[in-house]
């Protein structure tokens, strides 16, 4: 997809559709008025007769505008206009360009992003326009023996800006934005693949691909080499598949050497039938996701490069299944991790933890910045915060408010739970240092205790995303998510450490 940032009058462009909104009780925005009055009134007439009054979610496409260069013009509504909310900016960009897709326009031009969102710049809109216009145009339908394409897709984007002066920043934003689309897309990509193709070497593949594309450093260490560490937590899990597990070390180097990385661990279970205790039949098919944290970390590696951000990041993947069989885990099992510590398996589903504990110490080496894990954790965490946000939980309140602000800066949101001393006692066990689960209160937040105590070294925080990694449902799919945090969060540390990188 192909984003221009442009100024100018709507009655001046040459463009096979012009987008503009229209508010509650037929309230033209500020370009739909420029259009009525260079054409006469038309827009303006239709409203009166009733074709369209604004409410959210209406659209009416009109062609053969009098007066106009255009060849169509699209009418959004928006909604009450003093309840134009963030979310109401996304979803009616969204709208626009689903319905552009599906009646053969191969480009139009853009006026929402011109539209006021209170406390947002028109740079956040046009970043924003860009990373929803490419979500909502996403298919993933590769595997599909005939997948249904649009006759004429949407090709070419023009994103209207106020003023001329507004250009530069633009072009930044949409350069921001088609940078975390991309990560995204490969996110949603990885987590849509079934269990049976997207397994620990193929993620072990795309890495390698990945880090042949952009110059990245990319080390994978099989089982031998898990051995010699001593990574009996991770070994453990993986003990129950037939597919040997991987542990993917991933470097983007844009500083100097000597600039301590951000290092960025995602839970790579590709496939998670719970083990021996197994999951329900029902939904089961959906632990296919149970990979996305590490698909995230691949994504935002991928936006990081692109945008040649002067960060270094290490991404680290443990990637395994979890499968039930005669040499797999079992309930009451104790095994030893690879910083030393015994841990006591009272739940076999509970294993994203043991195999992120072993990742974690392994992330010492790096000496890092500030650690974040990324993990479709827990079912306690879609309980307590939906779909909407995800989990954040740290060791360290300066870098969780970092992560707090790029999740409002991105929309891409979470929402700060306690990690309380008090909550350890939970995973209390007469016959290991801790056990893997803390009963039914808190899950989230003792899931987080758990790997709070291979976090001690360095600063770390906890992303939980359970509830936003993917939807169920008819619109089943991975969403991409926390990807945008999480670029965020980098360009943010850019900003702050070098004044390279204004965020959008």
């Amino acid at each position: 997809m192909e984003f221009i940032a442009k100024s100018g009058s709507p009655e001046k462009q040459r463009s096979a559709c012009v987008v503009v909104g229209v508010y509650d009780s037929r309230k033209m925005s500020g370009r739909a008025k420029q259009i009525d009055q260079a054409s006469g009134g038309m827009i303006s007439g239709l409203l009166r007769r009733g074709d369209m009054d604004g409410k959210w979610g209406q659209t009416l496409l009109i062609p053969n505008v009098p007066n106009m260069p255009f060849e169509r013009v699209l009418l959004i509504g928006c909604g009450k206009e003093r309840e134009f909310s963030e979310q109401r900016y996304l979803d009616t960009i969204a709208k626009a360009a689903r319905v552009l897709n599906e009646t053969g326009s191969t480009e139009m031009t853009s006026y929402l992003a011109e539209l006021e969102v209170k406390g947002r710049s028109n740079a956040w809109k046009v970043r924003q326009a860009v990373i929803t216009t490419e979500t909502a145009l996403y298919r993933f339908d590769q595997l599909k023996s005939n997948p249904k394409q649009p006759r004429r897709p949407l090709r070419r984007v023009v994103l209207a800006v106020p003023k001329r002066s507004d250009i530069a920043g633009a072009e930044q934003a949409i350069a921001d934005g088609k940078a975390v689309s991309a990560g995204v897309a490969l996110t949603r990509d990885l987590g849509n693949l079934p269990g049976n193709i997207c397994t620990p070497q193929y993620l072990a593949d795309q890495a390698a691909q990945l880090g042949e594309h952009y110059g990245l450093s990319v080390m994978v260490l099989g089982i031998e080499d898990m051995e010699q560490l001593g990574m009996g937590a991770l070994l453990s899990v993986a003990r129950g598949s037939r597919q040997p597990p991987k542990l993917i070390v991933m470097q983007y180097r844009g500083a100097d050497d000597d600039q301590a990385p951000v290092a960025l661990v995602g839970k790579g279970i590709t496939f998670d039938s719970g083990g021996i205790s197994i999951k329900p039949a029902a939904q089961m098919d959906e632990m296919k996701f149970d990979m996305c944290g590490a698909a995230s970390v691949l994504g935002t590696l991928k936006a990081a490069a692109e945008l040649k951000l002067p960060v270094n990041v290490a991404g680290i993947i443990p990637a395994c299944e979890n499968m039930p069989d005669g040499n797999a885990n079992k309930p009451g099992d104790i095994v030893k991790s690879m910083s030393g510590q015994s841990i006591e398996v009272l739940n076999t589903d509970a294993e994203g933890r043991l195999i992120l504990s072993d990742a974690l110490t392994y992330a010492e080496r790096f000496k890092p910045s500030a650690v974040v894990d990324i993990a479709t954790l827990t079912g306690a965490c879609v309980i307590a915060l939906g779909k909407q946000a995800s989990g954040l939980m740290s060791n360290h309140e300066p870098l969780a408010r970092e992560l707090l602000a790029a999740a409002r800066e991105s929309y891409d949101r979470a929402w700060q739970l306690p990690l309380w001393e008090e909550y350890q006692t939970q995973l209390d066990t007469n016959f290991a240092d801790m056990a893997n689960v803390g009963g039914r209160e808190a899950g989230t937040i003792t899931a987080a205790c758990f790997l709070s105590r291979f976090a001690r070294k360095f600063k770390w925080a906890h992303l939980d995303i359970a509830g936003t990694a993917w939807a169920g449902g008819k619109e089943k799919g991975a969403t991409g998510r926390p990807v945008p945090l999480l670029t965020q969060f980098l360009i943010s540390r850019c900003r702050e450490k070098t004044g390279q990188r204004p965020s959008a």
